[in-house]
């Protein structure tokens, strides 16, 4: 752990377990002595509402005239569908295998002004590879990693946190404007990691501690908790969003990944284009697909999945739902293999059987 959020001291004051995210030393929980624990944090954001640090997630401006053009022929959703004033979920993929270099979110400012939101291990090459993309002296693109910090509000009553605050929420799904709270301006969207309704709030770096300050007092009379990177892992993958690294990766594509939504397919190019036709055309080898056990255990990586007794995938991600009470995993299997199927999970050499479903394992209640 090398870089730090701009609140490690506060988190450190509140007795959060730390570990390494990309770099960057994060909270995974918070003591279960003042109420905290993944458990309590997950389900604080499922049925109130959770605040999170989230300030490692890159940021990469990408300004001048032409960035929609640059940004459109090298990511893979479509910027033309988005305005002004709108984020897009989208990828950059490897132009000549198609895996997935990362996953973001690009902030439309103005056609010529976008702010992207990288994972933070993949910032630099994000950057990089946009740069060696660019031919225009006109356009700038430039690693702002430490230039905003990143807040997540999540939960059922984020909007009631907000109003009571003085802010308008009026918000359509994937939309941003610019706020002031505590005399400072952040940039707010109506988007998350949770598959609940909620806000990514975006202040500079320096404001950020004031700005968590005002949020994690006020979530307390909503019945609201601080929440970690551990409940955040187990929300998203009750709803299924891919993690980068696990179900997204320079050897696992959008297709294979069941992400083919966020791909803008009747766009004349994209980086990686043509494979991922062609892969899409033929079928992939492997699918991603959820496994709900069946039985009592905590499906985790790389554990090896079988069907009839044959190796059928591995696990991508696996935890315990706090939702369902029961283990959960995202894994890819062979396209073949059937929703409603059931398959074993080799946990810790006892195999346990699990059914094959859809994404998300409970429902989004994002919009």
């Amino acid at each position: 752990m090398s870089r730090y959020s701009p609140l490690h001291e506060k988190h450190r004051a509140l007795g959060s377990k730390l570990a390494d995210f990309g770099g960057w030393g994060m909270p995974i929980e918070y003591p279960a002595t003042s109420g905290g624990g993944v458990v309590n944090e997950h389900t604080a954001v499922r049925e109130n509402v959770g605040l999170f640090d989230v300030s490692h997630l890159g940021k990469a401006e990408v300004i001048g005239e032409g960035a929609l053009e640059l940004l459109n022929e090298a990511l893979t959703n479509d910027l033309i569908k988005i305005s002004d004033g709108q984020a897009q979920y989208t990828m950059l993929c490897d132009p000549k295998t198609g895996g997935v270099v990362d996953d973001l979110i690009a902030y439309r400012k103005s056609e010529n002004n976008f702010l992207l939101v990288p994972n933070a291990a993949n910032t630099a090459e994000v950057v990089r590879r946009l740069q060696d993309g660019n031919n225009s002296k006109s356009i700038s693109i430039t690693d702002c990693h430490e230039k905003f910090g990143v807040l997540a509000l999540q939960g059922p009553k984020s909007k009631d946190v907000l109003e009571k605050l003085g802010i308008a929420t009026d918000l359509s799904y994937m939309s941003f404007q610019v706020a002031t709270i505590q005399d400072a301006e952040v940039i707010i969207c109506r988007t998350g990691y949770t598959g609940e309704y909620g806000f990514e709030i975006l202040p500079s770096w320096t404001d950020t501690p004031k700005i968590w300050d005002v949020l994690s007092t006020e979530i307390l009379n909503f019945g609201g908790r601080v929440c970690g990177l551990g409940a955040r892992d187990t929300l998203r993958t009750e709803m299924g969003y891919p993690l980068h690294g696990h179900e997204l990766s320079l050897e696992i594509s959008p297709v294979q990944a069941n992400a083919g939504w966020a791909v803008g397919w009747k766009k004349n190019s994209f980086w990686g284009r043509e494979v991922l036709l062609e892969e899409r055309e033929f079928g992939p080898k492997r699918l991603l697909r959820g496994l709900r056990l069946l039985e009592k255990g905590i499906p985790r990586l790389r554990m090896a999945v079988t069907f009839a007794g044959k190796p059928i995938g591995v696990v991508t991600s696996g935890t315990f739902s706090p939702t369902l009470k029961c283990g959960i995993a995202l894994a890819l299997l062979e396209r073949d293999i059937e929703i409603g199927a059931k398959v074993s999970i080799d946990v810790r050499g006892k195999l346990l059987e699990a059914e094959v479903v859809k994404p998300p394992f409970v429902e989004s209640r994002v919009k």
